[in-house]
Order: C-alpha cells, then sequence, then structure tokens
C-alpha cells in the first residue's frame, strides 16, 4: 500500500530565501520527528542518510534511509528520494510566488516495505508537515 500527502503552505518571504531551507538536507530533517540523526554524504548537499526511528511494533530499532535530490529547478521544484529495507518515499517541494510571498506545494509518496509504515505516516504526516512549516518560519526569522 501507498500513501500520498500533500500540503499548500503561503509563506511571506521571497522563493530565494524558501528555496535556500527547502534544500538544505539538514534543515530538511531536522524537524521531522521520526529522525534521531543525519550525515552528509556528499558536498554538493544531494545526498544525506538519515537515521530514523519509527514507533512501529516490527521495527524495534532505528533504520537509515538514503535519500537524494534527484531533480533541481532553483529556486521552483525539487524532488527528493529516500530508501530503505522498511520504506521507499518519495518528497517533492514547489515554489511558486505570490504577491506576498512564496506559495509552497509539499507532496509526500510512502511506501512501506514492513507492516504499519503506511498506517504511521497515514496518521502522522500532517504533524511531519507542521514540524517542517514551524521550522521553515523560524529558520526565516518569521511567525506563524
Amino acid at each position: 500500500m501507498t500513501i500520498r500527502v500533500e500540503r499548500v503552505m503561503e509563506i511571506p518571504a521571497d522563493p530565494q530565501a524558501v528555496w535556500a531551507f527547502i534544500v538544505d538536507p539538514e534543515k530538511r530533517a531536522r524537524p521531522i520527528s521520526v529522525v534521531t540523526g543525519f550525515d552528509l554524504d556528499d558536498e554538493d548537499g544531494r545526498k544525506a542518510t538519515w537515521t530514523v526511528k519509527l514507533p512501529i511494533p516490527l521495527i524495534n530499532k532505528t533504520v537509515e534511509v538514503d535519500t537524494e535530490d534527484v531533480e533541481r529547478d532553483p529556486p521552483r521544484y525539487v524532488k527528493f528520494t529516500g530508501r530503505s529495507r522498511v520504506m521507499q518515499v518519495v518528497g517533492e517541494h514547489t515554489l511558486e510566488p505570490t504577491d506576498t510571498g512564496t506559495r509552497l506545494t509539499n507532496e509526500f509518496t510512502v511506501e512501506g516495505r514492513v507492516p504499519g509504515v503506511e498506517r504511521y505516516f497515514k496518521r502522522n504526516l500532517e504533524r511531519e508537515f507542521d514540524n517542517l512549516e514551524d521550522a521553515l518560519f523560524e529558520d526565516l526569522g518569521l511567525r506563524l
């Protein structure tokens, strides 16, 4: 089973500022509550390994998720993939300039390879989007 979730955020900042946050693999990973560690795997910031602890009965230890930005069109679009033995993730961030700043559309697809992974993300992905939005606003010095 695969789940897909989308969230649109209106950010009162120019696209370049939002872009700087969203393509930084560390800034993108740190707000996610299940990410317990992070290692940058290359100098240009396109590859990283996230250490993830999912509160799922069949997974009682941390899992490494190898992430990579597979497509970038600055400052408009970035797509990344994440692969591990328990799940595959595809994340897409589309930035559009608006009269008041930037519209950021976030789309995530999660395909679990272990029972319970999709159910966990279906229940919790909205909260993870909230965490990402909070971190972005904080990084930009803005208030929600």
